[in-house]
């Protein structure tokens, strides 16, 4: 036979105790409680709200993406950046503009970019290209080199070396990294800063012996030395 616990003991109860406690707790603390608990409501309720907008907006770019990509592919610069009116598409002017958190927004600001050298206007290329945040690793190496390109484009010598810098040490390797320092040494000849294309090429030299880019290394450090 189970043991009959005594109103004694009963009152002594953990268990009952916790939930006396917290019964008077909320009872003199009504108000408060009822505030806190509809704000955590509010507070969940919008990040699986905010995490729903964000999946459709994505979706929603990436389709439209798809689309300017098509005339991109052929070449369609015009409407590959604009848009077709005719047939009511985006461009990558107006996705980068409207989804701007979105992934697909951030690529539409790249592809923006290179649509806007092909159709010869640097200026606003420079404008899309600053807007593109760089992903990391060697798949950020192509973008910062094309910041450069830009750049020399406009005559920027100095602003293109560094750029070209930077994507050299983006992602270190043995292709791309003496490829865009001699980049940046070219540029800093040009730019008549010739200590540190000189210091770029023997870098490329004693760091990248075996780069296809020594030869011509080499042959801008005697450029150089005759300066």
């Amino acid at each position: 036979m189970s043991k009959r616990l005594s109103k004694e003991e009963l009152e002594t109860d953990p268990l009952i105790d916790n939930y006396n406690r917290l019964a008077s707790y909320y009872l003199e603390n009504k108000a408060q409680v009822i505030s806190i608990t509809a704000a955590l409501i509010i507070v969940i309720g919008s990040i699986f709200g905010w995490n729903f907008y964000s999946a459709a907006q994505e979706n929603k770019a990436q389709e439209l993406l798809s689309i300017a990509e098509n005339y991109y592919n052929s070449s369609e610069y015009e409407n590959a950046l604009y848009g077709n009116d005719f047939e009511l598409t985006y461009g990558f002017d107006q996705i980068a503009d409207e989804f701007p958190w979105t992934n697909a927004g951030n690529l539409a600001n790249y592809y923006a970019a290179v649509s806007s050298f092909q159709l010869g206007d640097i200026e606003n290329a420079l404008v899309y290209i600053e807007e593109f945040d760089v992903p990391e690793g060697i798949l950020g190496v192509g973008a910062l080199s094309f910041h450069g390109k830009l750049y020399l484009a406009n005559q920027n010598y100095e602003a293109a070396a560094e750029k070209f810098v930077q994507a050299a040490e983006w992602s270190v390797n043995n292709t791309t990294t003496p490829s865009n320092l001699y980049e940046a040494a070219q540029a800093y000849y040009e730019a008549e800063s010739y200590e540190q294309a000189e210091e770029l090429v023997n870098r490329i030299i004693n760091e990248y012996p075996q780069s296809n880019k020594v030869a011509d290394s080499q042959r801008l450090k005697g450029m150089i030395a005759a300066k």
